[in-house]
């Protein structure tokens, strides 16, 4: 029996799984709360906050050399009010801090450790500390003892400090846009195809042509760059825009990125080759690059982005799909302590387990080397072009694999249910209904957005919760999340016809507008005004891993405010492009969910209107075209909320084209609509 049993903090009491992995820690970890600064006042000590999440592979590392060390954890006791936040769980504590770490380091990532005053303001941080110095980084003691000593002797200039860095994460936002900028006094167009060409050749100025994608390594998807590209390809017939869009997305399938027995995709590749990724598997990225995949189905026809689609949609219903619906955050790149553990390869494993006939072939195809082609073991991944790898015996080789690899022990996962990635999984769902017609898949949408809103919103009060996990809700619903989930609603009145999701958004649209608006009545906060457990509310412009929010509200306003003839909202829309406009056209990379908006203006908005008992059959003969500027309205009946359905009831199938606020005249036949949209 153990006489001395592990150490509990009061982590122990959250539902986070990235909390529960520090539950047992030495250190004395608190979670997010107002009574941090209380202790810390009344105690007169800084607060250390870490941040991180559950699949992070240096925040396990560091928790390993640092954090479970009972030496350290008794100095970061005595000194410290120690904090711990998932920043999946608080998003918005997280980006005021990484805001501030860039400020003083030009740098950021995970794990974030931070020193603040009592009062929340941050003076000092970094990333992952080792636990000896080592190539110009200090050593977590070091650091510990620094800072103890700062704020001994040095709280004055600790104090200015922190007030520069909180004043400085206030402003960052502001300066992004052109506040010089006004529309309605000018016939100057708000946006031009010149413009959208523009755009397109400076994303592809950044273009690996080799590998596909951009940038050096690491590499990232960058999925809204890639259907930037897609854009410029259908307004302009720009082919460059369109070949390498399609080269990505090639070069990600046959990389290691993807998973080639399992399906799905890690978050990022750690090489330009997307050879080797970082094994961390995220449902947003995979709901973003099933989206991609899906317009890249429309375009091209390509059987492999099929192919890619349904493998994806598999793992994700194998292993991030909870039971009774929704789809869980995450799963650790790590499994027995060992990134990648889980999905690489000995060459004698590989040899074991498929038919000999077939070795040579198969591990010249997959790359897989004797020796290892990554850290003395084997990812699979190829340079060949992946139908030649769709051979019965091949397929055959990899359901071996996979049956092996299930005995292995599994990487952690990340059980927290996520509002905002959900809802863009809805999302991506809708399109792949789109892209594929499979009916399954509307049906998936459908029961995932039912699930949603049964255990993630609050009909008491009547708001949404960013968080469920196993039942336990957390933190008010962010801006990302009431963004998402309006864009998920018109996505599924698109699929399915029913006017009720527009209504949905509609309402949702009007709480963003009553909660989240700012001063100005252009841009949102992040956060709601109700919330009061932050130093500041930010404002979030930039695209990121996921949209930002602000451009997915762009986008929902203009819609929305065609569909109910809201020029208020339309104008909101006009007025966040105007002041977006000079940083899309400098720097489309990281504007690229912007400019998807900005092309909606450059292109002409049109309006695809059908409304009878038949109408909503037709849909999936729409949807399979690449439409990425229409708005789809096919339904049963009329809805005197929606004036653009007043007048086109009909029981004999009639379509329309509308634009400007004027509709060409009826079309009988569905051919000749098919043909001319």
């Amino acid at each position: 029996m153990n006489a001395n049993p592990p150490f509990t903090n009061k982590l122990i009491h959250e539902s986070s799984p990235y909390l529960l992995q520090h539950a047992h820690n030495p250190v004395d970890w608190m979670a997010w709360s107002t009574e941090i600064f209380q202790l810390a006042e009344k105690q007169n000590k800084p607060i250390l906050l870490s941040i991180g999440y559950a699949a992070c592979h240096w925040c396990h590392v560091m928790e390993r050399e640092s954090f479970e060390s009972e030496e350290v954890a008794t100095y970061m006791n005595s000194h410290f009010i120690n904090v711990k936040v998932d920043r999946e769980e608080r998003p918005d504590v997280d980006h005021i801090y990484m805001d501030a770490l860039q400020a003083m380091t030009g740098a950021g990532g995970w794990p974030l450790n931070i020193f603040l005053l009592p009062n929340g303001k941050p003076f000092y941080g970094g990333t992952y500390f080792p636990p000896i110095a080592m190539q110009q980084r200090a050593s977590w003691m070091d650091v510990l003892k620094s800072v103890q000593e700062a704020y001994t002797h040095q709280l004055e200039k600790l104090i200015e400090q922190s007030e520069n860095l909180t004043n400085h994460i206030a402003q960052t936002g502001k300066a992004s846009m052109n506040n010089n900028i006004s529309i309605g006094n000018t016939e100057e167009p708000l946006a031009t195809k010149e413009e959208l060409a523009l755009i397109g050749n400076r994303i592809l100025q950044n273009a690996d042509t080799q590998w596909g994608g951009f940038g050096a390594a690491p590499k990232f998807p960058q999925t809204f760059s890639i259907q930037m590209l897609f854009r410029n390809y259908y307004i302009n017939h720009h082919e460059a825009s369109m070949v390498h869009g399609v080269r990505s997305l090639d070069k990600m399938i046959q990389g290691g990125i993807y998973d080639h027995i399992g399906g799905g995709f890690s978050r990022y590749s750690t090489d330009v080759q997307w050879q080797a990724p970082h094994f961390e598997k995220m449902l947003y990225d995979n709901a973003l690059l099933l989206t991609v995949l899906s317009e890249a189905y429309q375009i091209t026809k390509k059987e492999n982005y099929k192919m890619v689609i349904e493998d994806t949609i598999d793992f994700l219903d194998r292993e991030l799909a909870n039971e009774a619906g929704g789809y869980y955050a995450a799963l650790d790149a790590d499994s027995e302590g060992v990134e990648g553990k889980y999905y690489t390869w000995t060459y004698e494993e590989i040899k074991a387990h498929i038919d000999p006939l077939i070795v040579q072939d198969f591990c010249a195809y997959y790359q897989i080397k004797e020796e290892g082609n990554w850290e003395h073991t084997n990812i699979l991944w190829t340079q060949n072009n992946m139908e030649a790898g769709k051979t019965a015996i091949f397929e055959t080789a990899r359901k071996k694999l996979f049956t092996e690899r299930a005995k292995k022990i599994r990487p952690a996962l990340d059980f927290k249910i996520i509002l905002s990635w959900n809802n863009l999984m809805v999302i991506a769902l809708c399109k792949c209904y789109g892209a594929l017609g499979e009916e399954k898949y509307k049906n998936k949408a459908i029961a995932t957005m039912q699930w949603l809103e049964l255990n993630l919103y609050n009909e008491t009060e009547n708001y949404f919760y960013h968080t469920n996990t196993k039942g336990n809700k957390k933190a008010y619903a962010f801006l990302e999340d009431y963004a998402t989930l309006i864009q998920a609603y018109i996505q599924l009145q698109i699929i399915t016809g029913d006017t009720n999701y527009l209504e949905k958004a509609k309402k949702w649209a009007e709480y963003v507008q009553i909660h989240f608006l700012d001063e100005e009545s252009i841009f949102y906060y992040y956060t709601a005004g109700y919330q009061k457990d932050i130093i500041i509310r930010k404002k979030e412009l930039y695209d990121g891993a996921q949209p930002s929010a602000n451009a997915v509200m762009c986008a929902n306003l203009f819609y929305l405010g065609n569909v109910f003839d809201q020029p208020k909202w339309i104008y909101q829309a006009e007025q966040m492009i105007a002041q977006m406009k000079k940083m899309i056209l400098q720097y489309p990379n990281s504007y690229s969910y912007w400019a998807q908006s900005f092309s909606q203006w450059a292109a002409g908005f049109k309006e695809l209107v059908a409304v009878g008992p038949e109408a909503p059959k037709v849909i999936p003969l729409v949807l399979a075209k690449f439409l990425p500027h229409h708005l789809i309205l096919f339904t049963q009946q009329e809805d005197e909320n929606i004036l653009m359905t007043i007048g086109k009831q009909n029981t004999d199938n009639q379509y329309f084209i509308c634009m400007n606020k004027t509709c060409s005249e009826p079309i009988g036949q569905l051919n000749e609509f098919l043909a001319i949209i």
